[in-house]
């Protein structure tokens, strides 16, 4: 049986993430066993050479791999190699429109500056992989020429990449079968496919070149690039018998991380809709009843962007019931059970006092106290409304800011004297905590609901 292995890219061009989201991503695919998570790649910021280095130190299993150009080798090489598992990815041009129009080179001084673009990082890095960019349009010719000139010089990996998406899937399959008849320097080489999802056909492409021979596909979580990452692997689970090849990717826990990778992305996903971007707890979810099983209400928390453990999930399903058989629930509803039964823990924090001062010709101002291992810890901030000012005079205390996923505010009861339930959505480190707060006062139950979602991220934490 042949390996495939996986690269997955989201994270080379991942402009809908914060900086926390991108960490939280790579921990989450290296988890799971992907074989190589490729960076986004160096082009002079600061902060993507921060992100690749704090990449690099918190990746066990996977490899990290850091596109590089011709001349941006020392700063890859840089942020890499902290990394257990470090690779520098070569990438230039070979069709005639990608060098004389992105890299200004005629063929000759093409293959020059592949050969020595990939002997530079060969002696920086003992893994270096050449990725031929726009490969299918290429003259053939030149591209087996420029595949013999990077394996001489050190590649280990040789990539073909198919950004013009014009091949169907047998075609593609001919093109891979074509090159490792032409270039037998690729025999005792790693060869990898990138195939282009603007037929929506990439996962079938990318199968009919592992059937011809390659041994790598370069597939994304989120972003209909390339192939589905999650589908791709499930292909080869089903089917990769068939033609005596498998992946090492843990398939079970695919599906919760894929959805976890599209979540942090659908902001930018709906900018570039020209959309209102989609805030987590308005993600449609099916409407749940009492003939709804504990999977779908499973699937319901995963598009909301829980992680459930099994322990909670049963909670949550047993309240869940209790509900349904009175009225059906929607995505709204089942927000408020996770944030009532899920991850119940010890407090940390506790509620003393709090002060709010506003009106339409003062600035929010808003004091907490609250109570931790026994002293009184408080802080005192101004906001833009009562709520906002709470907030953040508890992040003054705490000395933290936790991303406000989502706040609401509803009527539990009614009359003059109504009480109000809040649901606060924090999210740290990629990972959703809900809190809920009761009181007839809406200010008070806000803050309630942000110190009961705090406890559960502290205890996580300690």
């Amino acid at each position: 049986m042949r390996k495939v292995f996986i690269a997955e890219a989201t994270l080379s061009n991942s402009q809908g993430m914060n900086f926390r989201e991108k960490l939280e991503t790579a921990r989450l695919l290296d988890a799971i066993g992907t074989d190589i998570i490729e960076t986004c790649p160096l082009n002079g910021e600061k902060s993507d050479e921060i992100l690749v280095k704090t990449i690099c130190a918190q990746t066990v299993s996977s490899i990290v791999s850091c596109p590089v150009t011709s001349t941006n080798v020392s700063a890859a090489w840089a942020a890499v190699q902290g990394a257990k598992h470090p690779r520098l990815n070569v990438k230039m041009p070979v069709s005639l429109v990608g060098m004389e129009y992105s890299a200004h080179m005629k063929a000759p001084k093409m293959l020059e500056s592949i050969q020595n673009t990939v002997a530079e990082a060969r002696k920086n890095c003992a893994d270096v992989e050449f990725t031929a960019l726009d490969a299918t349009r290429a003259d053939e010719a030149f591209l087996y020429q420029a595949v013999k000139a990077a394996v001489e010089a050190g590649a280990q990996t040789v990539t073909i990449s198919d950004d013009a998406g014009t091949l169907l899937p047998d075609e593609f399959g001919a093109f891979i079968a074509r090159l490792i008849q032409n270039c037998p320097c690729l025999k005792e080489k790693t060869l990898g496919v990138c195939a282009s999802d603007d037929m929506s056909m990439a996962e079938a492409c990318a199968f009919e070149a592992v059937k011809a021979g390659a041994s790598l596909v370069y597939a994304r979580c989120a972003g209909r690039t390339m192939p589905d990452f999650r589908i791709f692997v499930e292909i080869l689970g089903a089917k990769g018998d068939g033609i005596g090849v498998f992946c090492s990717t843990d398939v079970t826990a695919i599906r919760r991380t894929a959805e976890r990778v599209k979540h942090f992305t659908r902001h930018h996903e709906a900018e570039n809709a020209n959309t209102a971007p989609v805030k987590a707890a308005e993600v449609p979810s099916q409407t749940l009843d009492a003939s709804s099983d504990i999977h779908a209400v499973s699937r319901a928390a995963v598009l909301l962007g829980y992680e459930l453990a099994e322990e909670d999930l049963a909670k949550v399903y047993e309240h869940f019931q209790s509900i349904a058989g009175k009225k059906t629930v929607d995505s709204r509803e089942l927000d408020a059970i996770i944030a009532a039964v899920a991850l119940q823990v010890p407090p940390t924090y506790t509620l003393s006092s709090y002060v709010v001062n506003s009106g339409n010709i003062i600035t929010a101002t808003a004091h907490v106290v609250l109570d931790k291992d026994g002293q009184r810890v408080q802080g005192i901030s101004v906001g833009d409304g009562p709520i906002d000012a709470a907030f953040m005079a508890i992040e003054k205390l705490i000395g933290h800011h936790y991303e406000l996923d989502d706040f609401s505010i509803r009527s539990v009861t009614g009359g003059h004297e109504a009480v109000g339930e809040a649901l606060v959505r924090l999210r740290d480190g990629g990972k959703l905590y809900s809190g809920r707060g009761i009181s007839t006062d809406i200010v008070g139950a806000a803050i309630r609901a942000y110190i009961n979602a705090l406890n559960k991220i502290v205890y996580r934490e300690n």
